[in-house]
């Protein structure tokens, strides 16, 4: 993704796409339908930071066919800076969206990363809430790095599926560099949804949408998982609120 696209704003670290809901959601239908290789990121303040801290991620996510506002900080930090009201479009909300797209135009699905017993649950519940969608099937990878052959046949086994789109949850920034590796061996879209395959299944539960229109999903986040959460946030929002003022400022675009 070029910086130099009319359709991309640079906030900090990456060139977020300014396409609206309806238009993100058709222009990943149309690479599905084609089978062409692509895949899109879902980014947040945490993803914004993860590629400034790490100039080879950055570039991983910089390349995707489509890198969407996921958080409202970023939504508003492109009005702030450039004057553009755009759309939130989240993971979550594109994940039940595209289900429903790929069942409406026949495109198949597949679920890649989590865990078993989750991949098995979000199957079934994608089934009975879309009965003619074709799963064409989900695969839990090792807990650990892969090798470069345990790669190939990973892909090779997603292409003999012959899926459109394959929503990929591995959590930030790993799903994001293993789409970045893979993606140009597989003929299907790759969507880094991260965690709304538990919002999928009731598993976690979403922030209500007040919440979100105020920018504080984080927030809520936090109050369900502080031992995990707190450093994180701490670190990444701050970081975030430093970088984006000098950027706002000095009128800088890293």
């Amino acid at each position: 993704m070029s910086t130099t696209s009319p359709n991309n704003k640079r906030i900090v670290s990456l060139d977020v796409s300014t396409l609206s809901y309806s238009a993100s959601l058709a222009k990943i239908v149309d690479y599905a339908k084609k089978r062409e290789p692509s895949y899109a990121c879902f980014a947040n303040v945490h993803m914004i930071i993860e590629a400034y801290d790490e100039p080879h991620f950055k570039e991983q996510v910089n390349t995707a066919t489509l890198v969407c506002a996921d958080g409202m900080p970023l939504v508003k930090a492109i009005q702030l800076k450039y004057g553009q009201t755009i759309e939130r479009v989240a993971g979550m909300d594109m994940m039940p969206s595209l289900l429903h797209e790929a069942e409406r135009a026949g495109l198949s699905v597949y679920f890649f990363g989590s865990t078993q017993e989750t991949l098995e649950k979000i199957a079934t519940k994608a089934q009975d809430k879309h009965p003619s969608l074709q799963i064409a099937g989900y695969y839990s990878p090792p807990f650990r790095p892969l090798s470069e052959e345990e790669e190939s046949e990973i892909a090779k086994k997603i292409n003999d599926t012959e899926a459109n789109l394959v929503f990929v949850a591995l959590g930030c920034p790993k799903q994001e560099k293993w789409m970045a590796r893979n993606s140009k061996h597989i003929k299907a879209v790759l969507l880094g949804v991260g965690g709304a395959f538990p919002v999928f299944i009731n598993e976690q539960k979403r922030a209500p949408k007040w919440i979100r229109d105020l920018s504080l999903e984080w927030l809520f986040r936090l109050v369900q998982d502080p031992k995990r959460l707190f450093k994180r946030y701490f670190y990444t929002n701050s970081k975030f609120l430093l970088l984006f003022l000098r950027q706002y400022i000095f009128k800088t675009n890293s």
